[in-house]
């Protein structure tokens, strides 16, 4: 099986590459980015993003040595770091990216952000509402950039086609999201803390901070009310905390309707880690994404179906579209701009995730 497949069939290390002409925003050397922390295999995403922009990677640190030197034998362009100083106090970086351990990321954004550097850090970049308080007070403090990789919407060439036909009026007034995220458990690969909420904040805090970050974007809103949102374990009584079951129930100040739903039963014989759909109506067309595989269609992703008023349609965008965040990111860190991601969206998303899963409600199991 190829480490594409492998990838594909495991969300924890699923990184995808643009498989059109890259663009490069700058000139090799001109904006240089350093990793602390290897927990989540996501920084392989990320890190593909950057480098895949123009980007320049300096340093790699991790506390277990083996794993920073194995990750610079896929990025050969790094070099291991003997401390986290080594990072912090390097001139040239000027960006730190980080899938560290959930409950120990926003205390590392905070240092990051404390010695003038920007911060990108994997889902969902904090665990409780004192940690988005302390993020953005710092964030106002010091001008720098506590940005969240929201990979379901920016690192899916079908999600970044929906967001341009919802800008562009393609489907009218937005009035309904509807976002299903399974994804594979694969038990057995993944750590302690995985299944610990004090240290990976619960199924809606994990998967779901995902799906409320897309729902704000794709409804054009500011922020939104959790109508009602629920949580369970269904299938894993040897991890009593766990949670393999959520959904949560929505309404943006744009006056959307809102459901997701995230859970971790993806069935062995589904040829991708998830079977990510978001169903999207407008007054105008309705629109569905298939994200990641057409089932017993298609195995690749990307798939947009709608209809409007011409008719119905079917479009397959892989190596179409691209990934225009990780440059739009690059730009943003360089001249102080915000075209990538807003910063309010990033810590509204997390307020609005963490209000969800401090409000559901425990049912079944």
């Amino acid at each position: 099986m190829s480490d594409t497949i492998m990838q594909k069939m495991d969300g924890m290390t699923y990184a995808p590459v643009f498989q059109g002409i890259t663009q490069q925003v700058v000139a090799p050397g001109t904006f240089s980015f350093s990793v602390i922390g290897l927990d989540h295999g996501h920084i392989l995403a990320m890190t593909n993003g950057l480098l895949e922009a123009g980007a320049t990677l300096r340093w790699v640190y991790d506390k277990d040595r083996a794993k920073a030197i194995s990750f610079c034998k896929r990025f050969a362009e790094g070099k291991v770091a003997e401390s986290e100083e080594v990072v912090l106090s390097d001139r040239v970086t000027t960006l730190v990216v980080s899938a560290i351990r959930p409950d120990q990321r926003c205390s590392l954004g905070l240092q990051v952000m404390k010695v003038g550097k920007d911060f990108f850090v994997d889902k969902p970049g904090m665990l409780s509402l004192a940690d988005v308080q302390s993020v953005k007070e710092l964030c106002e403090k010091t001008g720098r950039k506590y940005i969240i990789y929201f990979g379901e919407r920016i690192h899916v060439e079908a999600a970044v086609q929906a967001q341009r036909m919802i800008d562009s009026g393609e489907l009218g007034k937005i009035v309904s999201i509807t976002i299903l995220a399974p994804h594979r458990l694969n038990k057995a690969s993944r750590p302690d803390w995985f299944f610990d909420p004090r240290k990976n904040g619960g199924i809606l805090v994990d998967i779901g901070s995902h799906q409320i970050e897309q729902f704000l974007s794709y409804s054009h809103a500011d922020s939104a009310k959790v109508n009602y949102s629920m949580v369970a374990n269904y299938a894993n009584p040897d991890k009593p905390d766990f949670m393999d079951f959520g959904e949560v129930s929505l309404l943006s100040d744009t006056g959307v309707s809102g459901y997701c739903r995230v859970d971790w039963f993806t069935p062995a014989g589904l040829g991708a880690w998830g079977d990510g759909r978001v169903f999207i109506v407008g007054t105008k067309a309705t629109l569905e994404i298939r994200k990641y595989i057409d089932v017993a269609q298609s195995s690749e992703g990307d798939h947009l179906y709608f209809v409007n008023e011409k008719g119905e349609h079917h479009l397959q965008v892989t190596g179409k579209i691209g990934f225009p965040f990780f440059g739009e990111l690059i730009l943003d860190c360089l001249n102080r701009t915000e075209r990538a991601i807003t910063q309010r969206h990033v810590l509204e998303a997390m307020t609005i995730t963490l209000q969800a899963q401090e409000q559901a409600i425990h049912i079944g199991g």
